[in-house]
């Protein structure tokens, strides 16, 4: 299957904390946020991986042009590279969809630091869910430490009902970033852009609206990288998972 990953932020917050690298190339666990993600993705049977990046961070793209041609720890990687400034997260998966259509693909920020089992399970059951009428998989967790969550609200066959920006207090978890959506749904993101929304979270609540299928997958402690301070709790995060991450909505 296919992978994308959006790294096209500027990584404002961690710049202003002194944190001197570009937020794809920070390293947790000791490994960049990039080649992890890439590592996993090769793990679990990658046909492509498609990545976005600014102009702002020629430092990325041309690691990412060394991996495209030298591979990673010696194994080829299938990827393909964009480098092009957008204004939201929505509108970098629009970028990529030219390379999304023939089959369902699993995309993520590149900022998402999650357990590799969990993520194991989660692509287990994208594929069977996407075989039996599933448009969109969402992984999600309970963990909350972002100044402006997205909050996801499930029946109690974690059929989506509806994202939020405030906590509706029912049956409700956080969007950990990691989303497995079918090639419908491309759709959906068109006439999104079409009506000049911006925010990834616009286009899930749209999938919503035009009466998709999304569902979400319960992927346990997910958390992503926003402030210098993160990439502690992560390296902590990677080396003993049960000892944190346990704040719920």
């Amino acid at each position: 299957m296919k992978y994308a990953v959006i790294a096209a932020g500027d990584g404002s917050r961690l710049s202003k904390e002194g944190i001197d690298v570009p937020k794809p190339l920070v390293k947790v666990h000791g490994e960049s946020l990039i080649d992890r993600l890439i590592q996993i993705f090769m793990e679990h049977e990658a046909e492509e991986i498609i990545v976005i990046c600014n102009e702002a961070m020629p430092d990325v793209y041309a690691h990412l042009c060394d991996l495209k041609a030298d591979g990673l720890q010696g194994v080829r990687v299938p990827l393909r590279l964009l480098m092009k400034r957008t204004p939201s997260s929505m509108h970098s998966l629009y970028a990529m969809s030219p390379w999304l259509k023939d089959s369902p693909f699993c995309l993520t920020t590149v900022d998402t630091v999650f357990l590799e089992q969990a993520f194991t399970d989660y692509i287990r059951t994208f594929k069977h869910s996407v075989n039996h009428g599933v448009d969109a998989l969402m992984g999600v967790t309970r963990y909350v430490d972002d100044e402006k969550p997205l909050y996801v609200e499930t029946d109690a066959a974690y059929n989506v009902l509806g994202f939020h920006d405030q906590n509706p207090g029912h049956r409700t978890f956080i969007s950990g970033g990691i989303y497995g959506l079918h090639p419908r749904v491309l759709d959906t993101l068109a006439h999104c852009i079409e009506r000049g929304e911006h925010r990834m979270r616009n286009f899930q609540r749209a999938l919503i609206e035009e009466q998709l299928k999304v569902m979400a997958y319960d992927m346990g402690p997910v958390m992503d990288i926003d402030h210098a301070t993160d990439i502690a709790k992560a390296e902590e995060f990677l080396r003993n998972p049960a000892s944190k991450l346990s704040q719920t909505p």
